[in-house]
């Protein structure tokens, strides 16, 4: 549709093009109009004076009245000749001034196609919505575990009952519950030999506790350290037992510390100690607590030998033990394998009920298999959500199977307490982390005492990284590291605001922030300005955690908000779109678990900003939230308020939280919502809002949008026609990739047509997958380029198109969808004419010309289709432009 065929009224109902100029030539001032009247009176003036001096000629008739004449005339003649001029003058510059207006109208039409986060990384740089759209899949996938966060906290089992061998009791484990000093029963000594499961490198362990007499044995708490412990001396003890039910293995209370231990060796009453093994878990939690020295191992290690005695100190990973670990008496524990330490849980369960059984009930194999089969179940792996299980947390999973499968446990409550195994471990993680701060401080008979600065920073630190780790799950482990310092400092101030907390440089761990947090890394890449490039990242070793930390964190811990709201608008400004789009995703999944607090504090506050990566970040946040049955209907309200009466930051931001697809109750409020933001104020925000209209393109309704997008180019009002003319355009320049769209969409596995078309332009992805919808998006890009303040950028689009049908490498790109779209766009011989400049111009490009064999292609592909039935009889003459390609 040229501009001489669009209507210029000013009516709001959509019309079929008519006869009438443009909107482009159409708006003449009343200045203009009366300065024409002006010009017109004076050359009618200028003839009335021309035709009184032919009438004074006539009645000469002597030589100097023919003289008279013929000045007359040349007069005349020269008045002729600068009235001409003076015509074309007028003429021409009316005409410059025209072309000036087309010039303004298509720059005006180019500002509305620009990229929306253009104004945030600069004109030329490359923007990161590609990158955007990749992460915020990515990061839904890690809070899809089909389940609604509200039910969560609810699934919880404080305690169970299983016929009358297996009690349940969740919730058991609490840090710092630690167990009194004292001998260790026979009994658990035995148990203990028929249940506990040998970790990878036991041996070594073994071998190295009977050289040295000394083991500190490091590992992350509930990973089966303590029972490894009292594994080992149980076993390097056994030989120098007398074969009584004597004392052999013996705790020490968590009072008593590895100088005491060594005195008490030494001490009177040490010969009771002889050959007995000694269990000490050591606690450095306190901010001001020293690990030992060397010194003082060496000391207790000779005070074991000269006894004959051996000692196993647990502590847990961390910077602050990594001296002892490295010394000649540290080791490394590692955790017991699940599948194995799962199949042993199970049969120790299962075998106390089946002793018991009577003839006809099935055997512990077939129990065993069935226990097995249940475990394997998706609906119950995806409800643990964890990767690998501590033995307290296998023991627990062990009764559940075994209470389903001999009938004392519902299906409803074995998936509830799998679901809770994730939240008790995001419990365990945060219960009174900083408790210690409330403590007397180990010296407080010295008032005198220099006052150290505050160690908060050091105690925030490993639950900093698991909340950054919740919310950047799957970025670098530099971004999620950095994230958490940050996070770290939030935390100290919040707690201790009139000291500055002390940020060490050089205490990380970076393997123990990873065993501490049941953390795992891998080789990636990110993205850097549209290049991947490698790098390591890091997530949990299971999908259940992320929500379970939030979850925790924000139903908990309520001081917590304050600081961490100030740390996720702090990653709202980061660059890197890995941190600031997974921190939005974030942000949605907690004004989940409360609206008012999520809204009041960082969606409207984001929403109201001036910098557009703030406000795609609020309406990211709306988005998650959405996805949420529960809140569904409040973001439905909320966005269509700001939509129609809100400031232009809440405008834009509804806009792009609609082209989401989940702001709007269906396809028509959305694209009436979007058409209100698009026109309003002369279209200044119809660049945004032309955005979002072609994101709705990759959902079911494509049809429904195109058939609106067309009744907007038709429409009278010009702010209409730009909304769908840019909408045209940027179907044509946007990938499918940009679009940010569900995260099973552009993943290798998915069975999506998008799988591996996520570099294609949205145009001809859609022409090569919906043939159906050709027709209707060839009408609109004949309409662009037929219109003159877009035929420009609509121009330059369409060579991209071509561009894209082999790539550099020869190999073939979007040519599928240039096929079924070229014949529909080249239909008329007007049409061919323009494609036939236009790949004259990309052969004749100095730099980068078009091969003439790739260029003949493409006019085959637009003038002949491959896949056109050949009609029988006489073919109809060769135009020109086919004789050259030909």
């Amino acid at each position: 549709m040229s501009d001489d065929e669009q209507g210029g009224a000013a009516d709001d109902a959509p019309d079929e093009p008519a006869g009438g100029r443009s909107s482009d030539d159409g708006r003449k001032g009343g200045d203009d109009k009366k300065g024409g009247d002006d010009r017109k009176r004076d050359r009618e003036d200028r003839k009335q004076e021309r035709d009184d001096r032919k009438r004074e000629r006539g009645g000469r008739k002597s030589g100097g009245d023919r003289k008279q004449d013929r000045d007359d005339r040349d007069r005349d003649d020269e008045d002729d000749s600068d009235e001409e001029k003076s015509a074309e003058d007028e003429e021409a510059e009316k005409e410059k001034e025209r072309e000036r207006e087309r010039e303004r109208a298509a720059g005006r039409f180019k500002e509305r196609t620009r990229d929306p986060l253009a104004d945030d990384q600069g004109e030329e740089g490359p923007t990161d919505l590609a990158a955007a759209a990749r992460t915020r899949r990515a990061t839904r996938q890690l809070f899809d575990v089909h389940r609604d966060l509200i039910s969560f906290a609810h699934s919880r089992l404080q305690s169970a009952h299983i016929g009358d061998n297996i009690n349940l009791m969740l919730g058991a484990r609490r840090p710092g519950a630690g167990l009194r000093g004292g001998p260790v029963p026979e009994e658990e000594l035995r148990r203990l030999r028929r249940a506990h499961v040998p970790p990878e490198g036991y041996v070594r362990l073994r071998n190295a506790l009977r050289a040295r007499r000394l083991l500190v044995l490091g590992a992350a708490p509930g990973t089966g350290r303590t029972s490894t412990a009292l594994s080992l001396l149980d076993e390097v003890t056994t030989s120098g037992a007398d074969g009584t039910d004597a004392e052999r293995v013996r705790r020490v209370g968590l009072d008593g510390s590895i100088r005491q231990l060594a005195e008490t060796l030494d001490g009177e009453g040490g010969e009771a100690f002889h050959g007995i093994g000694h269990l000490l878990e050591l606690s450095l939690t306190r901010p001001d607590a020293l690990p030992p020295d060397e010194m003082d191992l060496d000391e207790l290690a000779a005070a074991l030998a000269r006894r004959e005695a051996f000692a196993v100190i647990v502590v847990t990973v961390g910077s602050a033990v990594n001296p002892l670990l490295a010394g000649r008496y540290g080791m490394l524990c590692p955790p017991a394998p699940t599948d194995e330490l799962l199949t042993t849980r199970l049969r120790e369960r299962l075998e106390e009920r089946t002793a018991e059984a009577r003839d006809g009930d099935a055997s512990l194999d077939d129990l065993l298999a069935r226990a097995a089969d249940l475990a394997a179940r998706d609906e119950v792996t995806e409800a643990v959500g964890l990767t690998d299980l501590r033995p307290a947390e296998t023991e627990l999973l062990a009764s559940l199977l075994a209470g389903h499968v001999l009938g004392d446990v519902s299906y409803h409550d074995l998936l509830s307490g799998c679901r809770s195994i994730a939240a008790e471990q995001a419990q365990e993680w945060f219960a009174g982390v900083d408790r210690a701060l409330t403590a007397p401080t180990a010296e407080p008979e010295r008032p005198d005492r220099a006052r150290v600065r505050s160690g908060t920073a050091t105690l925030f630190h490993p639950v900093a990284f698991r909340i950054a780790l919740a919310v950047l799950g799957g970025a670098s482990h530099s971004a999620v590291a950095a994230a958490a310092h940050l996070l770290t400092w939030e935390l100290s101030v919040q707690s201790d605001p009139d000291n500055t907390p002390a940020r060490p440089l050089f205490c990380d761990d970076p393997e123990a922030d990873v065993a501490l947090s049941r953390a795992e890394l891998t080789d990636g890449k990110v993205e850097v300005d549209g290049h991947d490039v490698p790098a390591r990242l890091i997530h949990y070793r299971g999908s259940a955690l992320p929500s379970a930390v939030l979850t925790e964190l924000w139903d908990r811990h309520f001081p917590v908000r304050a600081p961490v709201v100030r740390w996720l608008r702090l990653l709202a400004d980061d660059p890197r779109s890995q941190v600031w789009m997974r921190a939005a995703v974030a942000a949605g999944e907690l004004c989940v678990r409360d609206f008012d607090h999520g809204y009041t504090e960082l969606v409207r506050p984001l929403a109201e900003a001036t910098t557009n990566r703030r406000l795609i970040f609020a309406a990211t946040t709306l988005d998650q939230a959405a996805g949420h049955d529960s809140h569904r209907k409040a973001v439905h309200k909320l966005v269509g308020d700001w939509s129609r009466k809100g400031t232009a930051s809440h405008r834009w931001t509804a806009a792009w939280a609609l082209g989401y697809g989940n702001a709007a109750a269906t396809t028509d409020d959305t694209l009436d919502a979007l058409a209100r933001i698009g026109v309003r104020d002369d279209g200044e925000l119809a660049g945004v809002a032309s955005h979002n209209v072609v994101r709705l393109l990759v959902l079911p309704d494509a049809a429904e949008v195109l058939e609106r997008m067309a009744e907007w180019t038709h429409h009278k009002r010009e702010p209409y026609q730009d909304l769908g003319l840019a909408a045209t355009v940027r179907l044509a320049l946007t990938t499918v990739d940009e679009l940010l769209m569900d995260p099973d969409s552009l993943v290798e596995d998915s069975d999506s047509p998008w799988g591996d078309r996520g570099d294609w332009p949205v145009l001809l992805a859609l022409a090569a997958l919906r043939p159906e919808l050709v027709p209707a998006m060839a009408d609109l890009m004949w309409t662009a380029l037929n219109t003159a303040r877009s035929k420009d950028v609509a121009m330059d689009s369409l060579e991209e198109l071509l561009r894209s049908a082999e790539r550099k490498s020869g190999a073939e790109w979007t040519r599928p969808g240039l096929a079924a779209l070229l014949p529909a766009l080249s239909t008329e011989e007007h049409d061919r004419r323009r494609l036939d400049w236009l790949l004259r111009r990309m052969m004749n490009d100095p730099e980068k010309p078009l091969p003439e064999p790739k260029a003949r292609d493409l006019w085959w592909l637009a003038v002949e289709p491959e896949d056109r039935p050949r009609q029988a009889g006489p073919r109809r003459d060769r135009t020109r432009e086919e004789e050259r390609y030909g």
